[in-house]
């Protein structure tokens, strides 16, 4: 079982950075391969990134690519998402979440098993 809280996000104008943090307990975090969604009011979610358990690989929706960056420190049991050059679109509610070792991406939000409560994160034009 794995337990997820996002923090980091905010208000920033379009342009801007910021980094959100994913804090996961659980001693088999380093087993599971961690994404990140999100969802503006109205739309569904979707997803955003995902990084190997491993840390080796990462893949990017097109519309983040370039601009956001996933990272993470299985020592401190942490999943990152910086963001650069941020823009109004960006404007959504942002979850981190967890599913066990698999052998290629996941995409779909069905395919996680483990979610966290989301940090919202609003770009100001």
């Amino acid at each position: 079982q794995v337990q997820l809280v996002e923090s980091g996000g905010g208000l920033v104008q379009a342009g801007g950075s910021l980094r959100l943090s994913c804090a996961a307990s659980g001693r088999t975090f380093n087993s599971y391969h961690m994404g990140w969604f999100r969802q503006a009011p109205g739309k569904e979610r979707e997803f955003v990134a995902a990084i190997r358990w491993s840390g080796g690989g990462t893949y990017y929706a097109d519309s983040v690519k370039g601009r956001f960056t996933i990272s993470r420190d299985n020592a401190k049991n942490r999943v990152y998402l910086q963001m650069n050059s941020l823009k109004p679109e960006d404007t959504a509610v942002y979850y981190c979440a967890a599913r066990a070792y698999g052998i290629r991406w996941y995409t779909l939000s069905g395919e996680y098993a483990y979610w966290g409560q989301g940090t919202q994160v609003t770009v100001s034009s």
